[in-house]
């Protein structure tokens, strides 16, 4: 059932919002917080009448409140963890899908790598699959807000579809990872080595303009990664991005968020072959966000104006050997200073930049290990095969306060992710 609430209006200013509300659902992304402050800015469903304020505890019941009222502003208030699959994978299971069939059957060793997997098992994944993807996406309209109420609210294996879209916030939710009941192995993959290729962003903004996350924890929660079994010599792959920005979005700030113990972050344009839709576009602010244990993609930048400021990336001594932060792709124009970064002893710096195409970016007044670092000096020098150029030929404007790299770890570890609003 959902329940409709008049929102108080008291007059407070919430973190990076307008003064105005201490109803979460009421406030809005303040003047000159980033790229999603252009224009008309980002209001969310602030205006939503009381009709059109809901409070949900379930999957169903957020659901249906998304569906509700076309395009009317809402506001949904989040209350405790609501899960999106609480029946388990084993509900999705259709067509005779068998795990252990699928491995026998499309074992290299037997099927090879010369191929896409084909037959009934595949056949059956993709039916089990369909069932998934229509119980854990939710479709989220224009002028919307959802938010968290308290400490502890969330999703649990939900996919958030902000597509094709516009005006919407998010704020205040821990948001496990969905995680993929049927991955599908492909053969021809990896250079015909083969993998396991996953689907299901945590939150998808595709082809919408003007969003605000704000205060969230993004997370694989109960199902990391390390935990994952291998199968074929390759990871058995549960999990996409946690915040995909693609296929023409633009105008989005993202803020004081916690992104933890992932594997592909984020995506700001998801295809080099698609500059018609994103020249121009894909212009993101992220600030004051903490990312701890994430292996990659923080972000990985095709084409867009991002500016990167204020955050803190800590990388682990398990994936010292792998990651990177910054992803230097086609066309990207890639502004990254005053952030800290934390790496174990021994870690490359120069591996915290990977080239994927020819694009100058600007990286300036970055600290590693409480140390000014000239991230682009020391990656050209200790990767040379991979010389970047510095220079992202713009200069943000749209930007609050800027607080001193050294400051920003203690700074992002006492107020982002969901539960520290002030």
């Amino acid at each position: 059932m959902l329940i409709g609430c008049t929102a108080l209006v008291l007059g407070l200013t919430g973190t990076g919002a307008e003064a105005g509300s201490r109803d979460l659902g009421r406030q809005v992304l303040g003047a000159n917080d980033g790229w999603g402050s252009e224009g008309a800015g980002t209001t969310g469903g602030s205006a939503a009448d009381a009709e059109h304020v809901y409070t949900v505890t379930t999957w169903a019941e957020f659901k249906a409140a998304l569906a509700a009222g076309g395009t009317a502003p809402r506001i949904i208030k989040v209350k405790g963890m609501i899960d999106a699959v609480s029946e388990g994978c084993e509900a999705f299971v259709t067509g005779g899908y068998d795990l252990q069939q699928y491995l026998k059957d499309y074992d290299p060793a037997v099927y090879g790598n010369d191929k896409v997997a084909m037959g009934p098992q595949e056949d059956a994944r993709v039916a089990s699959m369909a069932n998934q993807n229509a119980q854990i996406k939710a479709f989220v309209p224009s002028n919307t807000t959802i938010v968290g109420v308290g400490k502890n609210s969330g999703i649990l294996g939900g996919s958030l579809q902000i597509f094709g879209v516009s005006n919407v916030i998010l704020r205040n939710l821990t948001i496990e990872a969905p995680l993929d009941c049927f991955p599908k192995w492909d053969p021809t993959d990896d250079n015909n080595t083969g993998n396991w290729n996953s689907e299901y962003d945590t939150v998808v903004v595709y082809g919408t303009d003007h969003v605000w996350l704000d205060h969230n924890t993004f997370t694989d929660g109960r199902f990391p990664d390390s935990e994952r079994p291998v199968y074929f010599g390759k990871v058995f792959q549960q999990h996409d991005g946690l915040t995909d920005i693609v296929r023409g979005s633009n105008h989005v700030t993202v803020s004081w968020n916690r992104y933890e113990n992932h594997d592909k972050n984020m995506l700001i344009g998801n295809g080099d072959g698609l500059a018609a839709i994103d020249a121009g576009k894909l212009k993101v602010t992220m600030h004051h966000n903490r990312f701890d244990g994430i292996l990659q993609r923080s972000p990985r930048v095709r084409f867009g104006q991002v500016d990167v400021y204020n955050n803190h990336y800590v990388v682990n001594e398990e994936q010292q050997d792998d990651y990177y932060i910054f992803g230097v792709g086609i066309s990207s124009q890639l502004h990254a200073t005053d952030n800290a970064i934390s790496l174990p002893p021994g870690a490359s710096v120069g591996k915290a930049l990977k080239k994927w195409s020819e694009a100058p970016l600007t990286a300036e007044n970055n600290y590693v290990n409480g140390r000014r670092t000239d991230l682009i000096a020391v990656h050209n020098a200790e990767i040379p095969s991979e010389t970047l150029q510095s220079g992202a030929g713009w200069k943000p404007t749209l930007r609050t306060k800027v607080d001193h790299p050294k400051a920003v770890p203690g700074i992002v570890a006492y107020r982002a992710g969901a539960g520290h609003l002030r």
